[in-house]
């Protein structure tokens, strides 16, 4: 047989999606709810992500341990994640324990007790997470970036919120939060893998029956700004992060944003990494990145580099983001498609990722976007469709953060200047 994805909507609104891959042993499953950090009221700030970890602490039927036991006792895998749009939670089992995973799935979404206890312990973690967050410079700069590009708003918090605010959540907030956002039609379960979509159709509608009715509002608009965050750290380097406006999932541009993302600063093939690593040795890591979101997006390049190697790393960057606008050539764009391309089939062989794909596309789509699409579109992105992103992009507002040494790095006004000229 074929892979085949089907699509069914329950009468509640609960979406349930499926591709059965009939030559693997396996199955995944997972539940993924458009909700995320952008959803949060201020006063809340990481309680998606609390709510995230407290999914795991029993429920109704289960301890936290009987919850790890029931899948590592068949060697299955569980676990978990929040995003700024979405939060999922995922099982990944032989093809003949699909019933357990959908069970469990089911039950932590819709029966969580949120035991004190457990809260004030799981609190005690997250606290922890958030401090080593803090202390992982080249990790929690893409937090400041993100605020800079967001400012006092939603989509510019941490996922993991704040030590203050985390501290004070309460089980009511995270209970309520749960009911709130929780809802069957806000949710996408998709399975891939050796399945029968009947079957799992049947599982879903048993399993998730108590999920609530009532959709949560929609999350303000992304606003982009555009700033600079800026801390001194005594630390060995400088870790900077310089952004600008990107591409939506459904904008016209997105797909040449990414293959722009990759020939400038994907792989070690790209021009940052050859200009500024190989041929200058003015960085370990540097690298871009594409981010997109239902409504907006960022593009960015990171760096980490020493104070003295800043002052040459800042004006060759921003010559690169020059040149590109006008100069990209047929064979960087034909080795950034097939980088691109390869990466998306190499997803294929992943049921996890495949299950990832369903969801994503159904949320933001409203419909299941096939891989021959995909790569046709991918096909027919030209060098003028390249530079017209590149300088769609680097001519807007940036966005800058800064932390450790960086007494060499321009001010974002100096940085903006010299992107305009």
């Amino acid at each position: 047989m074929t892979e085949t994805i089907e699509v069914t909507v329950l009468p509640s609104g609960l979406t349930v999606a499926t591709e059965r891959m009939p030559h693997v042993e396996t199955v995944s499953l997972g539940a993924y709810v458009a909700s995320g950090t952008r959803h949060e009221e201020a006063a809340q700030n990481g309680v998606s992500h609390f709510l995230e970890h407290m999914a795991f602490k029993g429920t109704e039927r289960r301890t936290a341990a009987a919850i790890a036991e029931a899948v590592e006792n068949v060697g299955g895998h569980i676990n978990a994640y929040t995003a700024r749009e979405q939060t999922a939670y995922y099982v990944k089992m032989l093809k003949g324990d699909l019933a357990l995973g959908a069970d469990i799935i089911g039950d932590i979404l819709t029966h969580s007790t949120f035991a004190p206890e457990e809260i004030e312990r799981e609190r005690g973690v997250i606290l922890q997470e958030i401090g080593q967050a803090n202390d992982t410079p080249d990790d929690i700069i893409f937090d400041h970036f993100q605020e800079a590009a967001y400012p006092h708003q939603a989509m510019g918090r941490p996922v993991l919120g704040t030590e203050a605010i985390v501290g004070g959540l309460t089980r009511g907030e995270i209970a309520g939060y749960m009911r709130g956002h929780y809802a069957a039609g806000n949710i996408v379960v998709a399975a891939t893998g050796a399945l029968e979509h009947g079957r799992v159709v049947d599982l879903v509608a048993k399993h998730f029956a108590d999920l609530p009715a009532a959709l949560p509002p929609a999350p303000a608009p992304a606003r982009y700004q555009g700033h600079e965050f800026r801390e001194a750290r005594d630390l060995d380097q400088v870790h900077i992060v310089l952004g600008f406006p990107g591409m939506s999932y459904t904008d016209p541009d997105y797909h040449a944003g990414l293959l722009l993302s990759t020939l400038l600063g994907g792989g070690m093939s790209s021009r940052l990494f050859q200009e500024i690593r190989e041929k200058r040795g003015l960085v370990y890591s540097i690298y871009s990145f594409a981010a997109p979101y239902v409504d907006g997006g960022l593009f960015g390049i990171y760096a980490g580099t020493g104070e003295s190697e800043a002052a040459e790393l800042i004006p060759v960057t921003l010559e690169e983001l020059a040149r590109v606008q006008h100069d990209v050539t047929e064979a960087e764009l034909a080795r950034a498609r097939t980088q691109v391309k390869a990466g998306l089939l190499m997803s294929l062989e992943s049921t996890g990722s495949r299950c990832e794909q369903l969801a994503r596309q159904l949320q933001v789509y409203g419909r299941v976007v096939r891989m021959e699409e995909t790569m046709a579109l991918l096909d027919a992105v030209t060098l003028a469709d390249v530079r017209r992103a590149a300088t769609r992009m680097f001519r807007a507002q940036p966005t800058l953060a800064v932390l450790g040494p960086a007494g060499e790095v321009p001010e974002l006004p100096v940085i903006a200047d010299r992107l305009a000229a």
